[in-house]
């Protein structure tokens, strides 16, 4: 299996200890896999809107493999990939591989699911050049994936917290793409269609400790490259908790927080697909529209 390039200055995560991180979650996923689930629901909810029926079928993410089978649509071959070891129970094949290197070859599958994985991806630019390209003529991708607004509040009380007692920061949360980013990025990728949307779940717990549990059990623990490896020290996790009482907490004394879940939808480029028209091609001007005068510009009075 390969493995991104963990000296190289652009790489943010540890391709390895996201690796360890999932698999080290397999045991207990289920009891915290809710907002896998609903992601997975999300996406087999939005391909049901679309009428065809897929016969290569590639989905990215073994922990929700499950959770997106049983799909009518799905006709033919299905595999899973994903850079931790899964065994599905079933026939479908399983691929261990990374995202940004992917094992698929051009023109080989006429639907990709991205399921809750692209967010720690080092190269997301190139992979989703690469999976555009594994996608036959008028071939689909849809993903699901954590975006910019998960754990804001976490992000706020920990830079502030370690600020204050170290005089410093180390990265603990990951950076999450935003909606506009990546959408450009589809663009980038050379996708036909583009279009981004998101929702952002609002989760309660009873305390710091049980959050970051819930992220473990996620298989969503720290795994930047430059975190800091060092036990931070009970003062700092205590200030921590503090601060997130004394800024987001609902009146019961539960503490918040977001996780917003971006969906990317993109096709590959056929062209049988709609297209935008040639700038200056419409055969009914604006000012026609909008029932006004239309003044040419070579028109104007010279002051």
């Amino acid at each position: 299996m390969a493995i991104s390039d963990l000296t190289s200055p652009a790489a943010v995560f540890d391709r390895c200890r996201v690796r360890r991180n999932r698999e080290r979650s397999q045991q207990n996923f289920k009891e915290h896999s809710f907002l896998f689930d609903w992601a997975a629901q999300e996406m087999k909810d939005r391909l049901a809107f679309i009428n065809r029926s897929f016969s290569s079928v590639l989905q990215i993410g073994g922990h929700t493999m499950r959770a997106l089978e049983d799909n009518e649509q799905m006709v033919g071959f299905t595999a899973v990939m994903d850079c931790a070891s899964f065994s599905p129970k079933d026939k479908r094949l399983f691929v261990q591989a990374e995202e940004d290197f992917f094992p698929f070859g051009a023109g080989t599958l006429d639907l990709v699911l991205g399921a809750m994985t692209l967010h720690t991806v080092n190269d997301l630019p190139g992979a989703l050049i690469q999976i555009r390209r594994s996608l036959k003529p008028d071939g689909l991708f849809l993903a699901a994936f954590f975006g910019g607004e998960t754990l804001y509040e976490l992000r706020d009380v920990l830079i502030e917290s370690e600020a204050q007692i170290r005089g410093g920061i180390s990265p603990r949360v990951f950076p999450f793409a935003d909606k506009q980013q990546a959408g450009a990025l589809l663009q980038r990728a050379g996708f036909a269609l583009p279009v981004v949307d998101s929702e952002i779940i609002t989760v309660t717990y009873p305390n710091l400790f049980r959050l970051m549990r819930e992220l473990r059990g996620m298989g969503e623990g720290n795994a930047l490259r430059l975190r800091d490896k060092s036990f931070p020290g009970k003062t700092f996790f205590r200030k921590a908790e503090d601060l997130y009482r004394q800024r987001y907490s609902d009146p019961d004394g539960r503490i918040r927080a977001s996780f917003e879940i971006l969906f990317m939808i993109g096709w590959a480029p056929h062209e049988s697909q709609q297209k935008p028209l040639r700038p200056g091609s419409a055969e009914t001007s604006l000012a026609e529209a909008l029932d006004t005068m239309e003044i040419k510009t070579g028109d104007r009075t010279k002051p």
